[in-house]
């Protein structure tokens, strides 16, 4: 039986890499070990309605902070994904079918803990013929009809094997937000991100706009994994021609050894160098910090979003 809690088995297909050293992380990186009575009640509401969070699978630095206000980010689709991208730290494998009833678990979850906002991811499923697209809307839905007032933020796979249509039943459930994170600069993908490409993750957001005006765009790429400033700036132009609203940009960290090495760890004033200039291009909303992750302030984030559009449109 295959243990996902051990590294060899959670990650077969980097068992064979080289170890990568794991760098000391600076102060402005450290982070408190989750705890409390918040954390531990989110915690407890997804145990019981048998969700999986990225949060958790993904071993995201501000869990701690982030559950303990109720925040969690859903993840779809089972816990084993189809791709192996070097930075990543979710299982690679065969995933298990489709759970019917997730939909409507995602949903009690939603209305239990009294979010405003979701943020709603998956797994890669290169083996569904949709890619999980009608998961997905179903989810929606679900959360549409239990928490009317939720608004409903997803992050989705770049359904790259999959015809138009699959996209199109996404749009059609109307998000608020559609992200699809690019991850890195176009020149490291064979190493990051194999499997995927570059310009089709571009068109994926741009079609989104496309197909409905209304939805918010927003992509994110992570530094510190081999990147130059000139070619981060690139990937913001890049964004901007396919109409993106919001770009998160935050510091990578190497999961394990044998995922791809830190390059270098990214001072804050870098950070801030990166959020003037993605302003000055055009983004309505940007969130560039060692910390940032794209669920990461989420709710905050899309109230800010909203409000500068509004202003940008005349209607604040």
């Amino acid at each position: 039986m295959r243990d996902l809690k051990i590294p060899e088995q959670r990650h077969p297909e980097k068992a064979h890499r080289p170890d990568n050293a794991q760098p000391k992380k600076p102060s402005w990186i450290r982070v408190k070990a989750p705890g409390g009575k918040g954390y531990a009640e989110t915690h407890k509401i997804m145990r019981d309605n048998q969700l999986t969070t990225v949060c958790e699978e993904a071993g995201c630095p501000n869990v701690g902070e982030c559950w303990s206000q109720g925040h969690a980010t859903m993840m779809i689709m089972g816990e084993i994904c189809t791709r192996g991208c070097t930075f990543c730290n979710i299982a690679t494998g065969r995933p298990d079918a489709l759970d019917a009833f997730e939909p409507g678990r995602v949903a009690h979850a939603v209305q239990k803990l009294g979010l405003n906002h979701v943020v709603i991811t998956s797994v890669d499923r290169d083996d569904l013929e949709d890619g999980g697209a009608e998961h997905f809307a179903q989810t929606i839905r679900a959360v549409r009809h239990r928490s009317p007032k939720t608004t409903i933020e997803i992050l989705t796979p770049d359904f790259i094997k999959c015809d138009d249509s699959a996209l199109e039943l996404v749009a059609e459930a109307k998000p608020d937000v559609f992200n699809h994170n690019l991850e890195t600069v176009p020149g490291l993908y064979p190493e990051v991100r194999p499997g995927a490409r570059y310009f089709h993750s571009l068109r994926l957001l741009q079609r989104v706009k496309e197909l409905n005006p209304s939805i918010f765009t927003k992509s994110g790429i992570m530094v510190g994994l081999g990147e130059d400033a000139q070619a981060v700036k690139q990937v913001m132009d890049d964004m901007r021609a396919a109409d993106v609203d919001f770009l998160t940009i935050g510091q990578y960290l190497q999961p394990t050894p044998k995922h791809h090495a830190v390059d270098r760890f990214v001072k804050p004033e870098e950070f801030k160098t990166y959020e003037k200039a993605a302003y000055g291009k055009g983004f309505l909303m940007v969130s560039a910090t060692p910390l940032t992750r794209s669920s990461y302030h989420a709710g905050d984030d899309f109230a800010r979003l909203r409000e500068a559009r509004n202003k940008k449109l005349g209607l604040a």
